[in-house]
């Protein structure tokens, strides 16, 4: 194996991995290199398989990885297509960007692999509860399932409407379960960022309608939910031209610049801004999947969902957060595009839009804690 193309500490980590482990690292630290070491270091002749990003799959990320080690994978595909290998046994998987949370059709298709072949998973972000280490400690034989699981250590709440987590027992056994199975990297980033907030205004009048009335200005009709409720909220934060104007003045120090956004309809602002101001743009969603511009100057506009994760660019210093998401992990995974161990700056900028107004306060106190914003906790209370 080339060694050479491993820094220490990703050696180190592929001297602690065993089958059945998870790769925790930050996002850019190598995860997919490392993996792919392990692998050469224990396949006895096993095939590879790697379920990764529907866009990480496509850009052939994984392809140029394998090819510095002179290696090639079986198949590579999106967690999308997983139930297609279920049948597969005596292999090795990649399981990468951490997808068994809960227990969906992935989960399900995840555990019928891992009882016939031996398999890695790879996650930025460790796990928040013990709840969501559920489906690795099945598939490690810890539990026979989430029965019983839940048998051995989870107290329930007695006064909840709906099943809730209260407290655990014999932390301990998680704790040393946990120990056994996640190989941390020890990963010194070289970049240093920099997070900024910048404030814009929003229509405080609009804004109490729909918080006070529950009546939604745009169709003019009320309001059916609390999603739609804040959909709304956020939509007058987020369409004030002054937010606009930021834009384009944030577009002047920074010529080339990756800017996340939520709604379709920031979108379309953000669109016409770019048309407006002559700056080449592409984008990245659930209907455009664009390469990033080959100019002097550009915008890149990206959804959330469809590229936080799974992709990276080593062309610019600046990432521009048009509007926060509600999820911790997203917003982490998204600044991690540009925070790259071959970057060639030093210094990385991350300017957040954010309003004065009580739902823009409240995600980016969440997302300070760490937390998800929590959509029903805000507007009922």
């Amino acid at each position: 194996m080339k060694k050479d193309l491993l820094k220490p500490f990703q050696q180190d980590a592929v001297s602690r991995m065993k089958n059945g482990c998870v790769l925790v690292g930050g996002v850019g630290s190598g995860k997919s290199r490392t993996s792919i070491a392990y692998y050469i270091s224990i396949k006895r002749n096993r095939p590879l398989y790697i379920i990764t990003t529907a866009k990480k799959r496509d850009s052939k990320e994984w392809e140029e990885e394998l090819a510095l080690f002179g290696e090639a994978a079986e198949r590579i595909d999106s967690w999308n297509n997983i139930k297609k290998y279920v049948d597969v046994k005596d292999a090795f998987f990649i399981f990468d960007e951490q997808r068994v949370i809960g227990y969906g059709a992935w989960t399900k298709a995840f555990l019928k692999i891992t009882k016939k072949n031996e398999w890695v998973l790879l996650s930025a972000t460790p796990a928040d509860t013990y709840m969501d280490f559920i489906p690795v400690f099945i598939a490690n034989g810890f539990y026979r399932n989430k029965t019983d699981f839940c048998d051995q250590h989870v107290i329930w709440s007695r006064f909840s409407k709906f099943p809730q987590v209260k407290g655990y027992m014999r932390e301990g056994v998680l704790v040393r379960h946990i120990k056994d199975i996640v190989v941390t990297m020890d990963y010194t980033r070289p970049t240093e960022v920099h997070h900024e907030t910048i404030m814009t205004d929003y229509d405080r009048t609009l804004y109490k309608i729909v918080q006070s009335q529950r009546w939604d200005p745009y169709e003019e009709k009320p309001i059916e939910n609390v999603s739609q409720c804040c959909y709304l909220l956020r939509r007058i934060a987020s369409s004030d031209p002054s937010r606009i104007e930021a834009v384009s003045s944030l577009l002047i120090d920074h010529p080339k610049a990756i800017m996340f956004y939520r709604y379709d309809f920031e979108l379309e602002l953000l669109r016409e801004l770019m048309v407006r101001d002559e700056v080449p743009f592409a984008e990245w969603n659930g209907h455009k999947h664009e390469p990033i511009p080959n100019s002097d100057r550009w915008a890149y506009l990206v959804q959330y969902n469809s590229g936080c994760e799974g992709w990276c660019c080593t062309e610019t210093d600046t990432m521009i957060f048009y509007s926060d998401d509600y999820s911790y992990k997203v917003m982490v995974q998204a600044a991690g595009r540009i925070d790259r161990m071959n970057t060639s700056f030093h210094d990385l900028y991350y300017y957040h839009l954010c309003s004065s107004a009580p739902i823009d306060k409240a995600v980016a106190r969440a997302l300070r804690q760490k937390k998800n914003f929590n959509e029903n906790k805000f507007i009922n209370g």
